[in-house]
């Protein structure tokens, strides 16, 4: 009870200061664009500095008019070839002030070069000098015209950007072997390509008063939740955060249980895996700069699926989901239950493994649990100079530091041969479930420690905390361990196991269960 008054008395604080932070934005008084260029020049200057990237092209509208055109963008992130063809060589034209020449300067005049001249089919107008500024930034050209209080926005979004490639964290042997990139907008097409669906929407926000990073809200009108969509709405309105880099960063600010080690919020670089989710009615967040993707409500089964289990045929695809629930249970259990063998129930073990056990054990100066401790965090050094190497040198440390280390310390008495085995096991265990695999470092020290204290008994007493823990968690008022608990029958023909892909007609029932 003092849990929840707690968390509530928190959450309306936190509202209390977004409220606050809100209506602090919305009395800012927004800035005019100036009518006379040459102040809209003063005032650019004063905002970048002269800053080098800052291209600004001054150009006389008409051989008889004479009429001064500022055309602004950051060089870099646009298309020069775009910025040459559909503005500059138009507006440079000749000829063009016959065509204009009795046109008063005011919004008429504007309404010619956007609908008669400029050769976009993007062009948008802005009275608001700081949001032009924003524009600017996001990769955009803006048209400042002399005696016009506003601006026209062109979209020539561009510059050097990362084909879309096969990714490295989610390779497969059969599927797509397209991933999303750092560019939004291959993204967002990525999905189009997938779901040929007019009732798909991609809502976009800005969050970050830094960075201001492109947020993208993606699902399919009629098949997700309303509330659900509502829910990621309100938590992304409600992030003010200086910067966003990274969806990890969205990730902390939106997720259910900051504190668990489970994740709450799902994320994938395939665009294959996040489309298949949206059309179960889940939903998508899309950010600007990175190829991770985000999913949303995220449940614990998801960590024993795969994209490629739908493409391979569904026998073996039950079987691997099998295997791949044992590998959570063996990378989280076998270090403990061999300590607690070890140092409290040897009578259960056979006579003949014991003995060898025993032989291998001899002249150990170190406990069973001091162990299993220094070959866990061996191995955790060995996989972060892995990760942290460039490819080839890290491939060569991750196995030949292994080897060695691993003989080195046999030999020289440091650790009984059974335990190498045991964390050998359990290393290539955690790599099959790679989503989880930090949240279960932590789990299989918490129920080594138990077995250490108690055996058997603590393991027992530390999985049933574990399990209450995991009922507990929600993901956007979605059961975290949904179908199982609750128990929905029709969404288990894709929780375990997989029944044939003929047989998985309906969509999770568990999206849309009242709570």
């Amino acid at each position: 009870m003092l849990k929840n008054i707690k968390k509530s008395l928190k959450y309306l604080k936190r509202s209390k200061n977004n409220t606050m932070i809100q209506t602090e934005k919305m009395d800012e008084p927004a800035e005019k664009i100036p009518k006379d260029i040459k102040n809209v020049e003063n005032l650019l200057k004063n905002t970048f500095e002269n800053s080098k990237d800052l291209i600004t092209r001054k150009i006389s509208l008409g051989r008889n008019l004479s009429i001064p055109v500022l055309v602004v963008f950051i060089d870099g992130i646009i298309d020069k070839k775009l910025i040459n063809s559909d503005i500059i060589k138009p507006l440079m034209q000749e000829n063009i002030s016959l065509n204009f020449n009795t046109l008063p300067m005011n919004e008429d005049f504007l309404d010619f070069l956007k609908e008669s001249l400029i050769l976009n089919c993007d062009i948008g107008e802005i009275k608001d000098f700081n949001e032009s500024i924003d524009e600017i930034l996001a990769g955009n050209a803006l048209v400042y015209v002399d005696g016009i209080g506003k601006a026209l926005k062109v979209s020539v979004q561009g510059g050097d950007k990362r084909s879309v490639e096969e990714p490295l964290t989610e390779s497969v042997v059969r599927g797509p072997r397209e991933g999303f990139t750092e560019s939004i907008l291959t993204n967002t097409s990525l999905l189009r390509r997938k779901i040929k669906n007019p009732f798909l929407r991609f809502e976009s926000l800005t969050i970050g008063k830094q960075t201001k990073t492109e947020i993208i809200v993606c699902y399919i009108k009629g098949i997700a939740n309303q509330e659900i969509i509502a829910e990621v709405k309100r938590r992304l309105n409600r992030i003010k955060a200086d910067s966003i880099l990274e969806s990890g960063n969205i990730e902390e600010y939106i997720e259910d249980a900051p504190f668990s080690l489970f994740p709450t919020i799902g994320n994938s670089e395939k665009p294959d895996i996040v489309a298949s989710k949206i059309l179960e009615g889940r939903i998508a967040i899309l950010c600007d700069g990175t190829p991770f993707v985000l999913t949303v409500p995220h449940l614990f089964i998801e960590v024993l699926q795969d994209g490629q289990d739908y493409y391979s045929r569904w026998i073996y695809s039950l079987l691997v989901r099998f295997v791949r629930l044992m590998a959570f249970w063996i990378t989280t259990m076998i270090p403990a239950y061999y300590v607690a063998l070890i140092s409290f129930h040897q009578d259960v073990i056979p006579f003949k493994l014991l003995l060898t056990m025993s032989a291998s054990r001899e002249g150990i100066p170190f406990s069973a649990f001091s162990e299993a401790l220094m070959m866990i965090f061996t191995f955790e050094l060995l996989r972060e100079a892995g990760v942290r190497m460039p490819r080839p040198i890290g491939q060569a440390i991750s196995i030949v530091g292994a080897l060695v280390i691993g003989d080195a310390a046999v030999r020289a008495g440091l650790v009984s041969i059974p335990m190498v085995v045991v964390i050998a096991i359990t290393a290539i265990s955690s790599f099959i479930v790679p989503q989880i695999a930090g949240g279960l470092l932590i789990i299989r020290l918490l129920l080594l420690i138990a077995a250490n204290v108690v055996g058997i008994f603590g393991i027992i007493i530390g999985t049933l905390v574990l399990f209450i823990h995991m009922c507990s968690l929600k993901s956007f008022n979605v059961p975290y361990l949904s179908p199982i608990t609750p128990l929905e029958t029709s969404d288990l023909k894709d929780s375990f196991i997989r029944y044939p892909i003929w047989a998985l007609l309906l969509k999770p029932r568990s999206f849309f269960r009242k709570t």
